[in-house]
Order: C-alpha cells, then structure tokens, then sequence
C-alpha cells in the first residue's frame, strides 16, 4: 500500500514544475522587455565667443607726405598712390589751378618728358619713331593739382581714339571747370580721374547750356579758362 500511494504521488509534483518552469519563462521576457535607459549624449564642444572687430569707417584716399613718405601726398587708387603736387589744395586753388597761366609755369620741359616717355615706350615694346603718337599723360592733370614730374603720376598714353589722351583732356578742363567753379570737391576731382577716367567722363558728361541759360557765376575769383595743352 506505502508504495502504490508512492507512485500516485509523483505525477502531482509535475504540475508543480510546469508552473515554476513557466514562471521563469515569463520573468526572463519580461526582463528582455524593460526599457533601457538612454545613453548618455556627450556634451557638445563650444567654441567661445570670438569677438567681431566693428567695421573701420573708409580708408581717406588722400595721403600726406608723412603717411607715404615716397610719393609724398598722393591720390590712393587701385593701381597705386598718384603724386600730388603739394603746393595745391583747396584754400590755395585761387592762386594756383584756378589761376590763368599758373598750369604753364609748372609743366616740366620737353627735353625731360620724351626722355620717360621714350624710356616707356620701350618699356611698353613701342617703336620710340612713334614718340609723336603718344603723350606722357599726368594722371592726375596738373590743372587738377597732380605731380608735374613723379613717375607715380605719369604713364604713355596714345593722343588719338576715344581712349586716347585729347578725349581725357576734355575731361580735365571740365573737372578743373567744377572745382573752379564752386560745384566739385578737389579731392573728389583727383581721385575720380586717377582711379578710372573714362567712368569719370560718364560721371560728369559735358553739359551743354541751354539757349538763354546763364553760366554760373565763379566761385573762386582766379577761375581761368584753359589754356595750353593740359596733363
């Protein structure tokens, strides 16, 4: 009898693993199933702040003699710093650029400007037989208060065509006309036409007077009216 109610009892333990062996079944998906904490980002890198420089205000285009000690005042454009002559600024126009004759008395010799303008032209490859077809041009002209001798100021330029030196002598009698005249700056005049002259002459286009109009009265009681060959 001990031993039959041995062997009924075993089968009543199976259940009792199925339920264990489900239980821990269920608790591992369970653990597969917990959210896992997110990994921690690193930080990110920050550059600090890097101070920004105000904009300068423009850079003035007239330089004193101290300022370019080589050219001494000069004219600042983008192909280099234009010798002026030192004796001419605005509280001296009347005496000089505006004063008939005065261009004269400062323009150098012909001896001294076919000497650099052949020295250019051979520079330039230009046969020197054709001295006569160019000109040793001022860039910034001498009525306009540029450096009768300098190189800074002088460069070969032909006489003719519409890029030629007689179409930028018209140019330069009509700014010389304006600061005369009360109605341009001297500086403003100087660097207009060193910088670009042709963009120049478009700046200001020669302005012919309507019938009955009146001239304007001259500023400046040494107004001139050109004479001799400007440059």
């Amino acid at each position: 009898m001990g031993t039959s109610r041995g062997r009924n009892a075993l089968p009543a333990m199976r259940p009792r693993k199925y339920v264990a062996g489900l239980v821990a079944l269920l608790w591992v998906a369970g653990c597969a199933q917990l959210p896992t904490a997110p990994e921690r980002q690193p930080a990110p890198v920050t550059s600090p702040p890097v101070a920004v420089p105000a904009p300068s205000a423009a850079a003035p285009p007239f330089l004193t003699a101290a300022e370019d000690p080589k050219d001494g005042p000069c004219i600042k454009t983008t192909h280099g710093c234009m010798a002026l002559n030192p004796d001419v600024d605005e509280d001296t126009i009347d005496g000089t650029i505006c004063k008939s004759g005065w261009t004269k008395s400062v323009r150098p010799a012909t001896s001294y400007t076919n000497g650099v303008k052949k020295k250019k032209m051979l520079e330039a490859g230009i046969d020197p037989a054709r001295i006569g077809d160019y000109e040793l041009d001022h860039i910034v002209p001498l009525e306009l208060g540029g450096h009768p001798r300098k190189p800074s100021n002088l460069m070969l330029q032909p006489w003719e065509g519409e890029h030629g030196a007689r179409a930028k002598d018209t140019l330069e009698t009509r700014l010389r006309s304006l600061v005369c005249h009360g109605e341009l700056d001297l500086t403003d005049a100087q660097v207009c036409i060193a910088q670009d002259w042709e963009a120049c002459a478009a700046k200001y286009p020669k302005r012919r007077a309507a019938r009955g109009e009146e001239q304007p009265s001259r500023a400046h009681s040494g107004s001139r009216l050109k004479s001799g060959p400007s440059g």
